[in-house]
């Protein structure tokens, strides 16, 4: 058994139990074909290897796995990691913060069977800091949110509760929010290229180009770092809209009609709550979206 570290262009950096990083690709084949099956960062396989050649001849069964819809205008569904036991979901306190697209993330993230963390970055670049964190707050439920800053070394300590042996952790998020940096500052190296943050918009820039599964210092377990995603289609997170919008969905229950639409039908109460000012009408819309 090996697990997969790195994906390049159909071919996978294999961690073999021996120790040895071994490149193994996938054979011919039906099962192979469909994007959901095949081999993703953080996925156990058994490998045979031959003189010269390795091929991937089994995939273990996953505990979890983070899918998102691929990029571009194809319908398909993308694993963007496997076996993962929390997802750092990596924002930063700027201009790039977003509310509905942290709807969007974490319905995916609990779809998928990890445990959600939502990580602010840049902290030492915010002047208003409690106002942003309130913001998020209003979303987030009961999801751990940390609000740290590699540059000035907060709160380190706090991301480290969610390590541990025999752990993996996954970060997630859009270009230049600081993944890279926030997976060097765990890993206490340079393992990951970074670069500094554009001056006329504060936004970072784009810098890993690949999914790289790293191993941390001491007994940390193994973290995962990913390319920035500019955009997130949802794919199959029915369970995760119940969890992040818990609040929308108890009101959805008690309207007068069990198949309302929540549109026009008098006894609605949702329609309710929104007269009464008691859901934000951009949530409720993130909602139906």
């Amino acid at each position: 058994p090996g697990r997969v570290v790195c994906e390049q262009r159909g071919a996978y950096e294999v961690l073999m139990e021996d120790g040895d990083l071994i490149q193994a690709t996938l054979p011919g084949g039906e099962r192979w074909s469909n994007p959901l099956e095949k081999p993703a960062v953080g996925d156990w396989l058994q490998v045979e290897r031959f003189e010269g050649l390795a091929l991937v001849r089994h995939r273990y069964a996953r505990r979890s796995r983070l899918v998102r819809k691929a990029a571009g205008r194809h319908t398909t569904p993308q694993v963007v990691g496997a076996n993962l036991d929390v997802v750092f979901l990596v924002s930063s306190l700027n201009q790039e913060l977003n509310l509905r697209r942290l709807e969007r993330y974490l319905a995916t993230i609990w779809s998928s069977g990890a445990q959600p963390v939502v990580v602010l970055t840049k902290a030492d670049l915010c002047d208003d800091i409690s106002r942003h964190a309130a913001a998020v707050a209003s979303v987030t439920g009961d999801v751990p949110v940390h609000i740290v800053s590699a540059v000035a070394d907060q709160n380190r300590d706090a991301l480290l509760t969610h390590l541990g042996p025999g752990r993996t952790v996954g970060l997630v998020g859009s270009s230049g929010v600081g993944k890279s940096t926030l997976a060097n500052w765990l890993c206490g190296d340079e393992r990951q290229a970074v670069q500094s943050i554009r001056e006329h918009d504060a936004h970072g820039r784009h810098t890993t180009t690949q999914r790289n599964l790293l191993r941390l210092p001491g007994e940390l377990g193994l973290l995962m770092d990913t390319p920035g995603m500019r955009e997130l289609g949802v794919w199959d997170v029915e369970e995760g809209i119940e969890r992040v919008f818990a609040d929308i969905e108890a009101l959805t229950h008690d309207c007068r009609f069990r198949d309302c639409t929540h549109t026009s039908e008098p006894g609605c109460n949702v329609l309710a709550a929104l007269d009464a000012g008691l859901i934000d009408p951009d949530r409720w819309h993130s909602y139906q979206k």
